[in-house]
């Protein structure tokens, strides 16, 4: 019995042994090892050999970024309205022996520094400026904060506020002011409206008074232009015309002429010509004195008008 009470104190020992000596450490997890309750060294990742009941991890820290709520505070602005702001910090541990031995809590270092901060920044602005000014006071509170942490090993990644809540009576007061801007602008941009719709109807007016003025313009301008070509290529059709009738009358000419036709010749075949007419139902036929005198020493005229009376 009493050896296995030995066993089992053995065994226990061993394991408490074990548990002193041997540390693992996950990811983006650090330890802060002392020695002899002075700082010696930082456990990283994995697994780490400790000196038992030598060795101590005083804290670990968690090396992602954190974040840590603000609780609502209620500051004063500069025209004595007081506001509630909610805001939120995210933060990261870099130096672990800082955030270790430089302050007893970091956290709640970070949220009272950035509450005093708030209060002195907001005191600066009015209500107006408060309302519009997130990012100015999310920048201000970053880079105060900044200062105050960088010994303590501690770095500010981002301060956001979330929301800014004025009093019951200024809300209701800054609602009908909104409501009155809307229907202000809703009312300026109608009558914008109105008058681009005017303006654009009296342009398009003018530009079709205009269009239709150039078109009757152009359409006279083309129709006097086919009027006078027309009556140049008509001019000049008769001039040709008048042309071949003297060209064709001159080869007349030259070929009677070349044909030896003297007026004698030309008289017996105008009477020729005679001849046929008084076989229609005409009664008389007047014949010019030249053709009379020209026929009349041929002996042909009292032929003719036998023939003639013959053929009734």
């Amino acid at each position: 019995m009493d050896s296995w009470i030995i066993i089992v104190i053995i065994i226990a020992v061993v394991v408490v042994f074990v548990a002193l000596t041997i540390k693992v450490v996950p990811q983006q997890r650090v330890g802060v090892v002392e020695r002899l309750g002075k700082f010696n060294r930082l456990l990283t990742p994995g697994l780490n050999i400790l000196i038992p009941v030598i060795d101590q991890v005083r804290t670990y820290h968690d090396l992602r970024i954190q974040q840590a709520n603000v609780p609502p505070q209620t500051v004063i602005t500069k025209d004595n309205v007081q506001v509630q702001i909610d805001t939120i910090i995210f933060y990261q541990v870099v130096g672990p022996e800082q955030a270790t031995y430089g302050i007893s809590d970091y956290v709640y270092g970070v949220r009272n520094i950035s509450t005093a901060t708030m209060r002195q920044i907001i005191g600066k602005l009015e209500l107006d400026e408060t309302l519009s000014g997130r990012e100015k006071i999310s920048a201000d509170i970053r880079l105060a904060l900044d200062e105050a942490t960088e010994k303590w090993g501690v770095r500010i990644e981002r301060v956001e506020v979330i929301d800014i809540k004025p009093p019951l009576d200024i809300q209701e007061a800054m609602d009908k002011q909104m409501k009155a801007e809307r229907s202000k602008r809703a009312i300026v941009l109608e009558a914008e409206a109105a008058k681009q719709d005017m303006i654009l109807r009296a342009e398009g007016d003018k530009q079709s008074k205009i269009l239709k003025a150039e078109g009757d313009k152009e359409a006279r301008i083309r129709q006097a232009e086919g009027l006078r070509q027309a009556q140049e290529l008509e001019a000049l059709g008769q001039a040709k015309a008048i042309q071949a009738v003297a060209e064709a009358e001159k080869s007349r000419i030259q070929l009677i002429s070349t044909a030896g036709l003297d007026e004698r010749v030309l008289a017996y075949q105008s009477f020729d010509a005679l001849t046929e007419i008084s076989k229609g139902p005409a009664n008389k036929v007047f014949l010019p004195s030249s053709t009379v005198e020209a026929l009349g020493s041929l002996g042909a005229i009292a032929e003719v008008f036998r023939a003639g009376k013959d053929g009734k």
